[in-house]
């Protein structure tokens, strides 16, 4: 029987749902549960905040060799093994990182499960471009990240109580777990094509416009989106490693209380995907990725100004970062392919996620350094929205270019 036919509905959701717990796994544990743990682990390790970045830059170094690969191994062995291989060394590593003893040890694991992220997260995002049309393909899109959403909330209600219980250790393995489950899903529902099922993309063909992307004309635009998300990768990490490291040490939160509220963003972020995706599916990616570096400010400046305004300035802050966390991944995802082209999507999207890549490095480094010497994390937010107050400036010259695919 044909599999397809088995599902009231088009495969091509069916390819969303288990992105979304790949990307719940690969992303939404394997780093965004990270900083809910780093409280513990700091105090059980004797880590420095220098140390702290340094274990989340050793994570973003591994996802962006993984990132460097990606296109050959799509190419090669297709994006159903890719993502399955790629979530197997997720799991691996954090069954590692519950036994490690120092700080070389948590660079080494965490930088491979960092590796594992980019191998599972990059062909499950090409994967939208083949599955779904164009006018589809930013709600398609923010549905996948919406599995980030969904691990943050559990992470923040969770992790916290089993750091109390049992410490960070058993935290480690149960996210373990948790991404072998997605493994095992990936395997047996992604499907590289609609053409291995007999069917078409789903969504509404469109003709093709005469202005097209081509030549240099192509690069340019690939570098101008390029920079852009390298902000975001700059930016998003400084708050999501350290925001909850800032409320139990400058608002004095206990580690519980910082746990409900980090779920609050994955609350928010839930939503993030979809909205703005659909939302870019609408007014087009150049006004969508206007509106999402908007909030960001917003979000960062909050952060930084928290300690003067008070504790509802932070509860605002949380609201506009979670509200557009995952929006920027998923307007690049339905735009690569508008820009380039089907065929050149994989590697268009891997080059973007190079840029992101690489910003994460530098961001929570960086961050951790100034931090050291500071003694606080507020100057990283106030430098943090200064850099996307620039990604707007960016955005707006960006041209309103579109190849319907």
């Amino acid at each position: 029987m044909n599999l397809a036919r088995r599902f009231p509905v088009h495969y091509g959701w069916m390819i969303v749902l288990s992105g979304g717990l790949t990307l719940f796994a690969c992303l939404g544990l394997a780093r965004f549960a990270f900083g809910l743990l780093l409280p513990a682990m700091r105090q059980g390790l004797a880590l420095g905040y220098d140390q702290m970045g340094l274990i989340s830059t050793g994570n973003f170094i591994g996802y962006l060799l993984a990132v460097a690969l990606s296109p050959w191994l799509i190419r090669r062995y297709r994006p159903r093994a890719v993502i399955f291989c790629g979530l197997l060394l997720v799991c691996l590593c954090m069954l590692l990182i519950s036994r490690a003893e120092n700080l070389a040890m948590l660079v080494i694991f965490y930088g491979l499960a960092g590796a594992g992220s980019g191998f599972a997260n990059i062909p499950t995002m090409v994967l939208v471009s083949h599955w779904f049309r164009r006018n589809k393909r930013g709600q398609a899109a923010g549905m996948i990240i919406a599995g980030n959403g969904m691990a943050i909330i559990l992470a923040g209600l969770v992790v916290p109580v089993l750091n109390a219980t049992y410490g960070w250790r058993s935290s480690w393995l149960v996210l373990a777990l948790v991404s072998l489950l997605a493994a095992v899903v990936a395997l047996l529902v992604v499907r590289n094509d609609p053409a291995e099922l007999g069917l078409e993309p789903y969504g509404q063909a469109e003709a093709v416009t005469p202005e097209e992307m081509r030549g240099k004309a192509g690069s340019k635009i690939l570098i101008q989106l390029g920079i852009i998300y390298l902000i975001f990768g700059l930016t998003y990490m400084v708050y999501g490693t350290f925001i909850v490291t800032t409320m139990v040490e400058d608002f004095g939160f206990s580690e519980a209380r910082a746990g409900h509220l980090w779920s609050w963003v994955g609350f928010f972020a839930l939503f993030s995907g979809v909205v703005f995706g659909s939302i870019s599916d609408r007014i087009g990616r150049r006004n969508g990725m206007l509106l999402v570096y908007t909030m960001f400010t917003c979000a960062y400046l909050l952060a930084g100004l928290g300690g003067q305004l008070g504790a509802w300035a932070l509860w605002l802050s949380v609201i506009f970062y979670g509200s557009v966390l995952f929006a920027v991944p998923t307007i690049m995802a339905a735009a690569v392919a508008e820009y380039l082209g089907l065929e050149r999507a994989a590697s268009g999207f891997s080059t973007l996620t190079l840029f992101f890549a690489a910003g994460q490095i530098a961001g929570p480094g960086s961050a951790g350094l100034l931090a050291e010497f500071s003694h606080t994390f507020v100057p990283s937010y106030l430098v943090s929205a200064g850099l996307t107050a620039l990604a707007i400036l960016l955005t707006l010259r960006l041209k309103t270019v579109r190849r319907e695919v």
